[in-house]
């Protein structure tokens, strides 16, 4: 097996997971946990320097960083599939992707914490309410990019599609009744079926992360 994926799945190695579950190629995962224990050890750090998750190995090459991997395996491995063929139309992949990680990536992650993954009595409401703020204007974006095609990029489900989605995935439970074309969309994107087998992944992992963990996410990204 040539393809290593590192990061458990509660982490953005989630996007990773989904993208091999998509393109159906054989990959061994590694769920290593963030911290000392784990994508702070020697061994990992030789490689992603950076100790965080996730990265992939493939056969020789190593990557880091959630959505260039991502694309990175959407253009090898798909075939014609999912990845865009024409220039215009991979830079709009690029654009979206980019996009996902700028504008909508740390509002989703603090919102999901402090409404969802953290212990009741340790959520911070006006961070949670910050977060939400902070998403209206390009949740608004993104609704109005979907008003008239099913996907980013048409008719068809692209990489684009994943790397927003997968972004956006810890919002799913947000009141979205405001952006009803994003919700459709995030549904119509979360309901693949390789969506949904990286989706057990992430629950069983989020299922058995201790509170502690949860902890060191908020110091460790000031969150």
């Amino acid at each position: 097996m040539s393809l290593k994926i590192y990061g458990v799945a509660r982490t953005r190695a989630f996007r990773a997971l989904w993208m091999a579950e998509e393109l159906g190629i054989d990959y061994e995962h590694l769920p290593i946990e963030i911290g000392d224990a784990g994508a702070r050890t020697p061994e990992f750090l030789a490689i992603n320097p950076n100790g965080r998750l996730p990265a992939i190995v493939d056969d020789t090459f190593v990557l880091f960083e959630s959505l260039a991997i991502t694309l990175y395996l959407a253009k090898k491995y798909a075939n014609g599939r999912l990845y865009p063929s024409a220039l215009e139309a991979e830079a709009k992949a690029w654009q979206w992707s980019f996009w996902a990680i700028s504008e909508v990536d740390r509002g989703v992650n603090i919102w999901s914490l402090h409404a969802v993954r953290l212990p009741p009595e340790e959520r911070d409401a006006a961070k949670r309410d910050e977060a939400l703020a902070v998403l209206k204007a390009p949740f608004k974006v993104l609704d109005a990019a979907l008003a008239n095609e099913p996907y980013l990029a048409g008719d068809d489900f692209t990489v684009a599609d994943l790397n927003v989605a997968a972004v956006v995935s810890r919002g799913v439970d947000m009141d979205l009744s405001h952006v009803p074309h994003l919700k459709d969309w995030l549904l119509r994107c979360l309901g693949r079926p390789a969506a949904k087998r990286a989706l057990t992944l992430k629950a069983a992992a989020d299922a058995a992360t201790p509170p502690e963990v949860t902890r060191l996410i908020v110091r460790r990204n000031r969150l």
